[in-house]
């Protein structure tokens, strides 16, 4: 097309410079696209009306109220003046304040039984709430009949908004880029519309025009319903369309089959072991088994509870691949948790993971390490290893990935904890194989299915959901710490009598506490960012999160000080963790007050507490990590979740829902809901915005299971669309250079 389509002009251009400026520093919406889809919220109806009784204190907010009274007040001796309007809904009565020059617009405006909308911060004087100089437009007087006729039953659109551009201003701009009503399609004609018209018509679904006029100018309930239902179907379908195609070109990848042999390493390595495998490992590994056995690259996600056996699973896949005279590499995401892989391989590999070594078994391999912190000699040994294809296993970080690192043969490639890494990290270490190795990603943050078809769409997924045997339960209860202090103490008795039965105990704290953490502390303060993955704007937060180093102490000198006190967090020197973790894994350390640098992988059976200070500042799926570091040996678990937070905030519900289950899934449901949509193509791995804006993946299961199977049979049909230029193009609009390269490395 050679002029710009409507959906690409600049705002800048349609609305001027300042309001275009505001809209992309705030809102982040730069073409008239973006703005056309920037829904509403939700809709005002006239006589319908927001309730004043309940606005909550010092949060920006929009109401739709009628002015009761207005009268000019004079003070500072007669020298100033302010205006006083009172609004009121029929729940409750609210005062608007305008001091100054400022009182002549609204004076001449705000006159009773002028209905408006009005928003700005809501704030208590002299025991009353009120909005000082709110923004406000007026939706006209009851008194005429025109004006009733034109107001009744209108659905008024509340946008989402922000404190520099009110709903009503993100409307005024929509209004101006529709233009007049009843124009719309107009304006609107040239769109793109990327649904096959056979699967819109088939599904009864409106045209794009169509549903982008009834959302922003709804004339009935029922013509939100229908642009929704539209909408959706588009988010859906045109990412399903570029999973659909991921899908397919890595099916036309060529890899090189790997298939274990008869009574080789892995027949060794099961004849050794001290238990027999679940069900679910079993039946996991036979999927694993028959997609490395294929001539195009394995692309499968295994998800798992924390402490369902994923490791072993990977491990055994490993085991097979070296078999097959293939190597295989580990990426793990820290330098603690690649130790602790390494080392609980070696261990259970025992002779095994010393092929080549004097002791070792004749079917064995080579285990080896490579992190960034690994002395000079010891790097370029584990070097050697790998290029000679002396090692068949190798387990690191990001190390792993420099150009330095060079394989003999890298047949599979196992990421621990995915979503720790960049696409681009991910996408360096399949790169190392002289043909495209396969790949197992894992997770033990447990996804809804319908999270699974949208954010890992292009890969297989397999789900272990039973624990192996021996696992003992974890109880969990929220400590209120602040309403109930006594509490807290208890919970350090109860550390006390844990270590007393010969058992040790985590502690898990927000932040380190040394210098440079308080200054991130300082800068966030005065920033008003909030705190680590809790709750956005929570009051608890405005004080800096509890510290390892202060904790710590705390304890040290307190109310644990009779017990073995050590810290472990991301800043010590590498040495330094691992001895820490090994003297804890020993038993030689009584608690381990920690970051999150325990979160993932940490396996010590024998600690059966953890308390988590400012359990608030967590999000859902990370307590719930967390939490499985205790209960792995054969006696019970006990997770205390601390917090400040008042009873009946989301940050205390959440906490709730924590402490009430075990069910990661469950828990994950609970995560999404709260966050909503939010970007589920992951905004710190894509970079993009979210494409995401009516769908809501917990919600819309059906829509997303359909988009799916529509999208595959299209691609599979078409699989270079070239029967649907218009796809072609939305999915070009929506998958930016940016989105298309994190699909493409996903």
């Amino acid at each position: 097309m050679d002029r710009v389509p409507v959906l690409e002009e600049p705002l800048k251009k349609v609305l001027g410079g300042n309001t275009a400026k505001v809209m992309a520093d705030h809102l982040g919406l730069h073409t008239v696209g973006d703005l056309l889809h920037h829904y509403p919220r939700r809709y005002a109806e006239r006589g319908e009306l927001t309730r004043l009784a309940d606005l909550p204190l010092d949060e920006h907010v929009t109401v739709v109220a009628q002015v009761a009274d207005a009268r000019v007040l004079k003070f500072n001796a007669g020298r100033g003046q302010r205006l006083e309007v009172t609004i009121t809904d029929g729940s409750g009565r609210l005062q608007l304040v305008f001091f100054g020059k400022g009182i002549h617009k609204p004076r001449s405006q705000l006159v009773p039984g002028t209905r408006g909308m009005f928003a700005g911060k809501v704030t208590v004087f002299n025991h009353k709430r009120q909005l000082a100089h709110p923004e406000f437009k007026t939706l006209g007087s009851d008194s005429g009949a025109d004006t009733v006729e034109a107001f009744a039953n209108q659905l008024l659109p509340l946008y989402p908004a922000c404190k520099q551009m009110e709903s009503w201003q993100i409307q005024q701009a929509v209004d101006t880029v529709l233009g007049p009503s009843g124009t719309e399609d107009a304006v609107l004609a040239d769109l793109v519309d990327p649904l096959p018209e056979a699967l819109r018509e088939g599904r009864g679904l409106a045209t794009l025009p169509e549903a982008l006029r009834k959302i922003h100018r709804p004339r009935t309930k029922g013509d939100i319903a229908a642009a929704k239902d539209r909408l959706k179907w588009d988010e859906a379908f045109v990412l399903q369309v570029a999973l659909a195609r991921r899908r397919r070109a890595d099916a036309q990848l060529p890899a090189a089959p790997r298939r274990p042999v008869e009574d080789g390493l892995l027949t060794a390595f099961d004849a050794r072991l001290p238990f027999t495998l679940t069900d679910g490992q079993r039946r996991v590994s036979e999927q694993i088994f028959a997609d490395l056995a294929t001539e195009h690259p394995m692309h499968r996600l295994l998800q798992g509870e924390v402490g369902s056996g994923k490791t072993m699973v990977a491990l055994r896949a490993m085991l097979g691949v070296v078999d097959a005279g293939g190597q295989a590499a580990m990426l793990a995401p820290t330098e603690v948790l690649a130790q602790q892989h390494h080392r609980s391989i070696t261990e259970m590999m025992g002779a095994l993971a010393e092929g080549g070594m004097l002791g070792g078994a004749e079917r064995g391999t080579k285990v080896v390490l490579l992190t960034g912190s690994m002395g000079a000699a010891a790097r370029r040994q584990a070097l050697l290893d790998l290029v000679t294809g002396e090692a068949g296993i190798v387990i690191g970080t990001h190390a792993l990935i420099e150009d330095k690192v060079r394989f003999h043969d890298l047949g599979l490639v196992v990421v621990d904890e995915q979503h720790r890494f960049g696409v681009e990290q991910r996408d360096a270490l399949r790169s190392k194989g002289k043909q495209p190795p396969h790949l197992l990603v894992m997770t033990a943050t447990p996804i809804p299915r319908t999270v699974a078809m949208t954010v890992f769409g292009d890969l297989e997924t397999s789900v272990l959901d039973q624990l192996p045997a021996g696992r003992s339960p974890i109880a969990s209860h929220v400590v209120p710490a602040k309403d109930k202090p006594h509490f807290l103490a208890r919970a350090w008795e109860r550390v006390r009598e844990e270590v007393a039965g010969g058992h040790q105990a985590y502690v898990v704290c927000p932040r380190i506490g040394d210098e440079e953490d308080e200054t991130k502390a300082a800068r966030q303060k005065k920033s008003g960012e909030a705190g680590e993955k809790g709750d956005e704007g929570d009051d608890a937060e405005k004080r800096p999160a509890l510290a390892v180093l202060d904790v710590a102490e705390q304890l040290g000198t307190g109310p644990l000080g009779d017990l073995r006190v050590e810290v472990l967090h991301g800043r010590m020197q590498p040495e330094a963790k691992d001895e820490v973790m090994r003297r804890f894994a020993a038993g030689a350390v009584d608690v381990l007050v920690a970051t999150t640098v325990i979160e993932v992988g940490v396996n010590v059976p024998n600690a059966t507490a953890m308390v988590i200070m400012d359990a608030d500042r967590f999000g859902v799926s990370q307590l719930h990590q967390l939490r499985g570091r205790v209960g792995r040996g054969s006696a019970p678990g006990l997770c205390l979740l601390v917090t400040e937070m008042p009873e009946a905030s989301p940050a205390r519900t959440r906490l709730g829902a924590v402490a009430a289950t075990l069910d990661g899934f469950e828990l994950s449901r609970i995560d999404l809901e709260q966050r909503r949509e939010g970007d589920v193509l992951g905004q710190a791995q894509s970079g993009a915005r979210s494409s995401l804006r009516v769908l809501a993946v917990i919600d819309d299961e059906e829509v997303i299971a359909a988009a799916r199977e529509e999208a595959t049979a299209i691609v599979a049909a078409d699989p270079e669309l070239t029967g649907y230029p218009e796809l072609r193009i939305a999915l070009a609009a929506l998958l930016d250079e940016e989105r298309e390269e994190f699909l493409d490395k996903g």
